[in-house]
């Protein structure tokens, strides 16, 4: 077997392992992320970039935009394509509840705004669903 090759049940580095899942877009990137706090391991925060995970660890991944919950499956062995690294891990993460649809105020300009542009009206336009005159 190869070296470099992991092997089924081995330990590999958290930033490796986030980088090649793709939870983030670089291992320097992942190292900041961890180094921040924002990484627990069964429920442990960790800060330490060269923490071993192995499959069946429980990773919480706070991110800007979501919380992530994986379950490491397999060590990485490089950052292949979106669907070679959806192997690594099981989503555990709860689905984003959507927000009640409130209807956009009507168009009101901000006072003294003036005339809108003929960019902001080609927009408003397109906004409508207005058909665009100008293009025969």
């Amino acid at each position: 077997m190869d070296e470099k090759q992991p092997q089924s049940g081995s330990r590999q580095r958290i930033d490796k392992w986030l980088f090649f899942a793709r939870v983030a877009k670089s291992r320097s990137l992942a190292q900041e992320r961890v180094a921040a706090g924002h990484v627990s391991v069964n429920g442990q925060k960790i800060r330490q970039v060269s923490h071993l995970v192995k499959p069946g660890d429980r990773l919480e991944i706070s991110m800007p935009e979501r919380d992530l919950v994986l379950v490491v499956k397999l060590p990485g062995d490089r950052r292949g394509p979106y669907e070679e690294a959806k192997l690594l891990y099981d989503d555990l993460t709860p689905p984003k509840e959507k927000a009640p649809f409130t209807p956009a105020a009507p168009g009101v300009r901000a006072p003294g705004a003036g005339r809108p542009t003929k960019k902001e009206r080609r927009a408003l336009a397109d906004l409508r669903g207005e058909p665009d005159w100008s293009a025969d």
